[in-house]
């Protein structure tokens, strides 16, 4: 007996986008009985995050939105800038909470969708469909059947890959006493940053108001660091290179993602499907996540609409794979200069193209003129020897931003620079 035609495990971005899609998806035809678990308050549950993505104007949840910027730029080693408009695409930030609530207001008006707040102990095939077994916040066991069901948690080990780094964030919300940034401007990639040995690093920048930004370190390499390093790299970044002068910092941000060229499974059972960084919608050589799970959710959607098996789409295609697979070999071996090779790919190709070359939208032709402002020497031979490299597995963090630790005394959260 089924106590629902879809269960969906997780409610953060992968796991209420697709709610949201088979609610306002459906070609006028009947809405499925949806049942979307949460994982109560507690260490299973992601604190608040921030998602970036590109699209154009007017998208559908722009009312939610924080901040949008007309303008991009990249900074490289020596501070020499390449700014540019990606029009017609729009940069957009968005936080957590804001689109959960969003999308929470339209799914209440929903009838078939119940929310449940359980932690998931089990998934299983049983007969005609799959039962999801969960542990309510009193410790009842409560047992859900339906036909499909689609698992939005992050994998503790990475299906094998050649190549494995860790993109890894630690971020500071800042407040400045006088006007410190351009809010027409963001600042995709800044790298005046120490360059570690294998991967890259770079500065983060997302002005909010004059007064107001998100200010994020990042590191693609292969281990993460500790909280003091975190904490010495931004309070450098601020000091020498924003010369930011006194602020206050209201809110730390901190996550890690995998970054691999390993092949996620889309079907854990005849009836169960992963979704969103489990079902591989991260793209490898970037991070970005958000707008790959709209397009694997509205697909799911769509084939549930018409009456096909909802399994998942591969969220990236075969040739951006390819392509990123490259890179993270060349970024780990050393071969490529991380920070040389994003610079010189914004300062010549129009940032447009770029923008929908990381996306995986672009043509072949247009791949492959990309391609050519790229060290073409060692991605080849990157290239070459890729089908006789071993796979491994790795553990996966996180790919969810886990919660800050409260400031402590002398933490930079604490006072102020001048």
């Amino acid at each position: 007996m089924q106590d629902a035609d879809i269960v969906i495990v997780g409610a953060g971005a992968a796991g209420l986008s697709l709610a949201h899609r088979l609610a306002v998806d459906r070609p006028g035809g009947p809405m499925p009985s949806v049942v979307l678990v949460d994982a109560p308050a507690g260490p299973l549950k992601p604190a608040e995050r921030t998602w970036c993505f590109w699209e154009e104007p007017h998208g559908e949840f722009d009312t939610a939105l924080t901040a949008v910027w007309d303008t991009l730029r990249v900074r490289a080693p020596d501070g020499t800038a390449v700014a540019a408009s990606p029009a017609p695409l729009r940069y957009k930030m968005l936080r957590s909470g804001a689109f959960e609530s969003l999308v929470g207001d339209r799914l209440a008006a929903e009838p078939n969708v119940a929310r449940l707040e359980a932690v998931v102990e089990e998934i299983r095939d049983v007969g005609d469909g799959a039962e999801v077994r969960t542990r309510a916040p009193d410790g009842r066991p409560l047992s859900l059947h339906a036909r499909w069901v689609f698992d939005s948690r992050p994998a503790r080990v990475l299906p094998p890959g050649r190549t494995t780094l860790l993109q890894h964030f630690h971020g500071w919300f800042v407040t400045t006493g006088r006007p410190a940034f351009d809010p027409l401007v963001a600042d995709l990639m800044d790298f005046r940053t120490p360059q570690p040995p294998h991967g890259l690093s770079f500065a983060y920048v997302l002005p909010t108001s004059p007064h107001q930004a998100l200010v994020e370190y990042t590191e693609f390499s292969r281990e993460v660091l500790d909280d003091q390093a975190y904490d010495r790299a931004l309070t450098r970044y601020l000091t020498d290179e924003l010369v930011l002068g006194a602020h206050d910092i209201v809110r730390v941000e901190h996550g890690v993602i995998p970054m691999t060229d390993a092949r996620f499974p889309r079907r854990a059972g005849r009836s169960v499907f992963r979704i969103g960084t489990a079902g591989g919608a991260t793209r490898p050589s970037t991070g970005y996540t958000f707008a790959a799970i709209q397009r694997q959710t509205r697909a799911i959607a769509t084939a549930y609409h018409q009456g096909r098996t909802p399994q998942p789409p591969p969220a990236h295609s075969a040739r951006s794979r390819a392509m990123d697979a490259v890179l993270l070999r060349a970024l780990d071996t050393g071969r490529v200069s991380g920070a040389s090779f994003f610079t010189r790919l914004f300062r010549e190709v129009p940032m447009e193209r770029l923008l929908r070359f990381l996306d995986g939208r672009t043509s072949i032709r247009e791949d492959v003129t990309i391609g050519l402002h790229t060290p073409v020497g060692p991605m080849l031979r990157t290239a070459a020897e890729l089908p006789r490299l071993p796979k491994y597995r790795a553990h996966a963090p996180t790919s969810a931003p886990t919660p800050a630790p409260a400031p402590r005394p002398g933490h930079p959260a604490e006072r102020k620079e001048n």
